[in-house]
């Protein structure tokens, strides 16, 4: 019984693409900022061969002793326009958008607001780029005392409604990103409507787990191919909001990185054929739009702590894929996503070890493996490597 096990680190990029210019993001390199922080400490991935992957490896020379290393790596350049996770996450499963998602620098046209305010029956407050912890401390009281919905944006294509749940209710506010959902449509398509919950009282608001995404709904992807064809889609965490749950056979939100390890290592132990397909969101909401190094580090960490569980799940026909879908660099000026290459790191009793097989121009090419491996003749975008990485 065949099965493909797919983790997301989220933002866990690994150095500036050539474009990187064009989106604000020379410099950033996600993993090696979070590696200056004295809590960083990944011997199993190092043993996977994480710090030998190109453009890693020369951050990382001098704490490589070993040129061994037990898995199959690779270095992804994204091909899609756009640095969010959606973007991310589609070509991941095989789409290439030609053309990015609209993004909101001076906040929403009144047209879009003001549809909203009509359906909605509340008004609009803020309606700017925004952090999202900083905007619930500056707009949180007029909120608690109006009702008015807090909408904001950042650099990636979201609209944002954050609403206490003591004055909207969390089903309320899921019902409210419906009605924006279905509103921006045509040339004001994001990419994802998102429900941000928050609690307590002025000055000290705080988020919620209580977080949900509705995202556009996709073409064709891997993930369509492979229910298609009989095998099983697991989702855990934001999966199934990434892609409006298309795909999917069967899906468990979690609210951390904790509970989506947790439920990666159940899912190793159940009977499925196909994919699990997982999302760690932590390194990317908590620690890198918060410019928190030290807590990256430490994210990155106890992840490592828990790889050989996982690994000990693992059955001789499964593989193991670990990789990211952007960057976040928390050590930049910048609090958005910053527009990098990402990791994949493969292992397996059927991969190759200490196999580098360098640098892959787009993320697609997970997908088109991925269906190789279960013999889905390929609709979507990207070219295999299975031959490259598994034993004959």
């Amino acid at each position: 019984m065949k099965r493909i096990f797919v983790v997301v680190l989220d933002s866990v990029g690994i150095g500036e693409l050539p474009d990187a210019g064009l989106y604000g993001d020379n410099g950033s390199h996600t993993l090696y900022a979070a590696s200056t922080s004295t809590y960083f400490n990944m011997p199993n991935m190092k043993r996977l061969g994480l710090f030998h992957i190109d453009g890693v490896k020369e951050k990382f020379y001098e704490t490589i002793y070993d040129n061994a290393f037990e898995g199959t790596i690779a270095r992804l350049a994204e091909s899609s326009k756009g640095k969010d996770t959606t973007t991310g996450h589609w070509e991941i499963a095989g789409i290439i958008s030609e053309e990015p998602f609209p993004t909101y620098p001076k906040g929403f046209p009144e047209e879009v607001t003001r549809a909203f305010e009509e359906k909605t029956g509340r008004r609009v407050i803020c309606n700017l780029p925004y952090s999202g912890t900083d905007v619930i401390r500056d707009y949180g009281k007029e909120h608690v005392e109006t009702g008015a919905l807090i909408v904001y944006t950042s650099a990636d294509s979201v609209f944002q409604i954050a609403a206490h749940e003591d004055i909207v209710p969390v089903s309320k506010l899921y019902e409210y990103c419906e009605i924006a959902r279905n509103l921006l449509i045509g040339k004001h398509s994001v990419g994802r409507v998102i429900a941000r919950p928050f609690i307590g009282e002025y000055p000290d608001f705080k988020r919620t787990s209580n977080r949900h995404d509705y995202s556009l709904e996709p073409g064709i992807t891997m993930l369509d191919q492979l229910k298609e064809s009989g095998f099983d889609v697991l989702a855990v965490g934001k999966i199934f909001d990434i892609f409006a749950g298309k795909g999917i056979t069967d899906t468990v939100r979690t609210h951390d990185n904790a509970e989506g390890i947790e439920q990666l290592i159940a899912n190793t132990k159940r009977d499925f054929e196909g994919i699990c397909f997982v999302n760690l969101v932590d390194f990317d909401m908590i620690y890198g739009h918060r410019n928190d190094v030290d807590g990256y580090a430490k994210a990155l960490t106890y992840f490592d702590e828990q790889l050989p569980r996982i690994l000990e799940g693992l059955d001789k026909e499964d593989i193991l894929m670990i990789t990211a879908d952007h960057g976040c660099d928390p050590s930049t000026p910048s609090t958005d996503h910053s527009r990098e290459y990402i990791p994949l790191v493969v292992y397996g009793e059927q991969v190759l070890k200490g196999v580098n097989i360098g640098t892959r121009k787009t993320f697609a090419d997970i997908a088109a493996t991925i269906l190789d491996y279960f013999k889905v003749k390929q609709k979507v975008a990207g070219t295999s490597f299975l031959q490259d990485i598994c034993k004959k």
